[in-house]
């Protein structure tokens, strides 16, 4: 569940970095220290799901395999094809953006994102709930199943188990969803946005680092070309009312929270380096010389850090939005890469596989043969 939305999610969204320079030529010009402030918060708000979700990668993937399930990764030929969907999808917007009503298209892209919103922020609090409520709280589990037809042709449609503690989460998400809705506070958005984004992080798995590099490449060309080339990006991006950017007012020293002045920061750009910097925290956690070393994933986090520090520099010098990854990618790839020859491991590095096709092989044959020796086993 948690999977699908982050999936619709990040399909819908690419990275859009700041169109501040429109808002300091529309409105009052923000003093520099709310510039600071707001910079700094995109900043810090981008390294929080990078960081936590990179390890809660760790802990999926082990999860995943310690249950027998092979966690879906993105293969070489996603990873190709993902700038053309995202291409597509940001070309749609647009037309849509241009030929109806702004008015109605985010009217519906706020009830869509409200349901999205939701799940993921459940996703987030259930682990966290379950550890704070004490021993004594009484938690009952409840299955909702929904069936087709009678007798035989009995078909079931939905077999769903949760429990009271994911009713909790569920209504505390929803409280923050009916917020968004009625205000569309910033606070609110950003809520939505982080939940998305560190979502994104855990359950988006990169295979290999080929895959990354063929994923970011693609997308590097992808977000010069929409940003320079065209209006489209910055015009969506405008546009589009929906907790897909998280963004930080400018003028909040000056207006508190009733500020309206923002700097933006699409999620893309944190999701997109973010996965690729939690296949680098697995390959750390995978090494055989050295299970405490993380060498590989502190230089692609603090690469994002300073390529993402370069980018509001740029932007703010030209006073232009700024296709973030143009920064990003060239930094996130390659100082791992640069270490990896440093340390005499690209080899090591470029072999590494999550889950290693012979491994699933042998699996299913194992699995298979078991099927065999039971059926066997019922015929004697």
């Amino acid at each position: 569940m948690a999977e699908s939305v982050v999936n619709e999610t990040v399909a819908n969204l690419s990275a859009t970095v700041n169109d501040t320079a429109k808002n300091v030529t529309g409105r009052a010009a923000a003093t520099p220290e709310g510039l600071f402030v707001a910079y700094s918060s995109l900043v810090l708000m981008a390294l929080l799901p990078i960081f936590f979700g990179s390890f809660r990668s760790v802990k999926y993937l082990i999860e995943q395999k310690k249950n027998g399930e092979k966690p879906e990764s993105m293969t070489s030929k996603d990873a190709a094809m993902f700038p053309i969907i995202a291409s597509c999808t940001l070309l749609g917007l647009y037309i849509f953006f241009k030929l109806f009503s702004k008015e109605y298209i985010n009217l519906l892209l706020t009830v869509y994102f409200f349901g999205l919103g939701v799940l993921a922020v459940t996703h987030l609090l259930r682990p966290n709930v379950e550890l704070l409520l004490p021993a004594a709280f009484p938690n009952k589990t409840y299955t909702l199943d929904l069936t087709e037809g009678k007798g035989d042709k009995k078909t079931e449609l939905v077999n769903y188990e949760f429990d009271r503690i994911d009713l909790l989460c569920l209504g505390v998400s929803s409280a923050f969803g009916i917020w968004y809705l009625w205000k569309k506070h910033w606070i609110a958005n950003n809520i939505f946005g982080l939940a998305f984004s560190l979502n994104g992080v855990e359950l988006l798995h990169l295979n290999t680092v080929s895959t990354g590099c063929i994923l970011l490449g693609g997308l590097f060309v992808y977000d010069i070309f929409w940003v320079f080339g065209t209006d489209v990006m910055v015009t969506v991006a405008k546009s589009f009312e929906a907790p897909i950017k998280l963004i930080f007012p400018m003028d909040l020293l000056e207006k508190g929270l009733a500020a309206s002045n923002f700097a933006m920061l699409g999620l893309g750009d944190i999701v997109i380096p973010g996965i690729f910097i939690a296949l680098l925290l697995r390959f750390d956690h995978s090494s055989k010389k050295d299970k405490t070393s993380r060498v590989y994933f502190y230089s692609g986090f603090i690469a994002y850090f300073v390529g993402l520090v370069v980018t509001v520099l740029v932007m703010h010098t030209f006073k232009a939005a700024q296709p973030a990854l143009l920064y990003l990618v060239p930094a996130c790839l390659g100082t791992p890469i640069t270490l990896a020859l440093i340390r005499g491991e690209l080899k090591e590095l470029f072999k590494y596989e999550d889950n290693p096709e012979k491994d699933h092989k042998e699996t299913e044959k194992k699995e298979e043969g078991e099927e065999v020796n039971n059926d066997a086993k019922k015929t004697e």
